[in-house]
Order: structure tokens, then C-alpha cells, then sequence
């Protein structure tokens, strides 16, 4: 059994449901299986061929599903390769190389060569954010516009709700309800009440089955930010747990001052898609755009 996960029983569960989940996908698609020296890495292209190519990155704890409800609009402007991210409980390889390595950008130069892509939009969200930054950092030349959404790596970490998660998990089911509506935040309340309850229900299978990354993430440093020479669009939720928002704002302000960042009031870890202002921002400059 692979240590990413905690029971063989678990593993099976969740790949099923993966696998049924992208029995939905909604658009006609190409599937990839790309040779890495990190192990096998699951790609999902849909869109026209001859579009501009854009790479997703979901968060932890996710797989290429988080992005069905997105496809539709992405892939009529985009060819869009959905990338499961390696160490996590998608269809790629359960390496997890060192953080604080080059090892995920050149993972991601092996799956880009592979699908012949020279040059890419990335659109990533949380951990998916921080594996994006890590990469335009190292391979500016490689990346034509980056859009973040929560990312992790620059705003400081939040050690307070992880100590308050391992007390909360500790009381069994409803503890760990009460840890993942606590770090999903108020989005939530957003969405149709059926919605919401059907994404809480399914971070809380996968928490029983699958071990999160519990290693601190590298934080990028002002030198590492300032090779974000590429347009970049960043969404953060002022009430996230997770990570220090406002500090995220106010480090790319310093570092990157063309980027766009934008502090959702009443938001927490969990941004609702936006897509206008995501694909407006990933098609072209966005108009009249102003810090927030």
C-alpha cells in the first residue's frame, strides 16, 4: 500500500470515485499517462488543438475532478491539460520528492515536454498555487501568464489551525466536520446549500482515507517573486486559516508590483470559481483592472 494513503480499503475507495467522477467529464477529452522519473503523471487534455495551451493544478488532497465544473468554458478558449499532481490521490505516481527541491519543476519540464509545450498559461489553486509559483519562478521563460487562487508560499502559514484541527479531529466525526467547514470558510455559504454539504461530505472521505502533506512549505523569498516577470492574477480570501492573506497581498504588491491581487472580504481558504474574471485575465489583459 502506498504510505499516502491509510488503509488498501481507502485507496480502492477513492480511486473508484475518481474514476467515476471523470466518467462525467464534460467535454470531449484525450488522456495522457506521461513518463516521469517521478513516476507515471495523469494528464486530461480537452479544447481545440491549435488553442492556447493553459495547465491546472488542483489543490491538496484533490485530483483533476476539482476542475469539471470549469472545463466547459476554459476549453472553448483553451487546449487545457488537467494535470494530477504526483504525491497526491489522482491517477499520477504517489512521489512526494522534497518541497525544498527543483525536483516538482523538473517533474513539470518532463510532462510539458512530453505533451510538446513550449510555453503555457498555469492556472493553479492552493497547493496547485504553490507548485505553479515554484515553477514560474524557476522557468520564467516557460510560463505566459500565471492565475493564483489561495496559493500557498507566501503569506506565512497559520500554525494556530492545525493545533485546533488535531484537537477537533480527536473527537471523532463531528470534530472533523467542524475542522473541514473551518477551513473551507465562508464560501461555502455561497453555493446552493446541496453543493456546499456534497464538497464538505467529500473532503471529509478523503481525510479518512488519505494522509495529507504535513511538511511546512517552502516560502518563495522576495528575489524568488521578483522572476515573476509574466502577468499574474492572484485571488486571496481575507478570512482564510490556512494562510496569512493579507500578507500574501502585501508581499506580491512589494515584490511583483504589476500583479493583480484581489482580497475577497468574507472569504475564507475556499474561492468560488470566478470565471469571467479568471478567463478574462488568462485570454488577455484585463481592462480597468485595479489592486484591490
Amino acid at each position: 500500500m502506498s504510505e499516502i494513503y491509510r488503509s488498501e480499503a481507502g485507496a480502492r475507495l477513492l480511486r473508484e470515485r475518481y474514476l467515476k467522477a471523470l466518467e462525467r467529464w464534460p467535454v470531449e477529452n484525450e488522456r495522457f499517462h506521461v513518463p516521469t522519473r517521478e513516476g507515471e503523471t495523469f494528464v486530461i487534455a480537452s479544447g481545440p488543438a491549435t488553442a492556447p495551451a493553459l495547465v491546472l493544478l488542483h489543490g491538496s488532497g484533490g485530483n483533476s475532478a476539482q476542475w469539471i465544473g470549469s472545463i466547459p468554458e476554459l476549453a472553448t478558449h483553451f487546449r487545457v491539460y488537467a494535470v494530477d499532481m504526483i504525491g497526491e490521490h489522482g491517477l499520477s505516481a504517489a512521489s512526494r520528492p522534497p518541497m525544498a527541491s527543483d525536483r516538482y519543476a523538473v517533474w513539470l519540464d518532463a510532462v510539458l515536454d512530453f505533451l510538446g509545450l513550449e510555453q503555457v498559461r498555469i492556472m493553479g489553486i492552493s497547493l496547485g498555487g504553490w507548485l505553479a509559483l515554484d515553477y514560474a519562478t524557476r522557468r520564467p521563460g516557460r510560463v505566459e501568464r500565471l492565475a493564483l487562487s489561495c496559493p500557498t508560499g507566501i503569506g506565512r502559514q497559520k500554525k494556530g489551525f492545525l493545533v485546533k484541527a488535531l484537537l477537533l479531529n480527536s473527537l471523532g466525526r463531528w470534530g472533523r466536520r467542524k475542522t473541514v467547514t473551518g477551513m473551507l470558510g465562508a464560501g461555502l455559504s455561497t453555493m446552493e446549500p446541496e453543493v456546499a454539504a456534497m464538497i464538505v461530505e467529500e473532503v471529509m472521505l478523503v481525510a479518512e482515507n488519505y494522509r495529507y502533506r504535513m511538511d511546512e512549505l517552502p516560502v518563495f523569498d522576495d528575489d524568488a517573486l521578483r522572476r515573476l516577470t509574466m502577468p499574474v492574477h492572484v485571488l486571496v480570501g481575507e478570512l482564510d486559516v490556512m494562510v496569512d492573506s493579507a500578507e500574501t497581498k502585501r508581499r506580491l504588491d512589494g515584490a511583483v508590483p504589476h500583479a493583480t491581487v484581489r482580497l475577497l472580504p468574507g472569504v475564507g481558504h475556499f474561492i468560488p470559481a470566478q470565471p469571467a474574471v479568471e478567463l478574462g485575465f488568462l485570454a488577455s489583459v484585463i481592462q480597468g483592472e485595479q489592486h484591490a
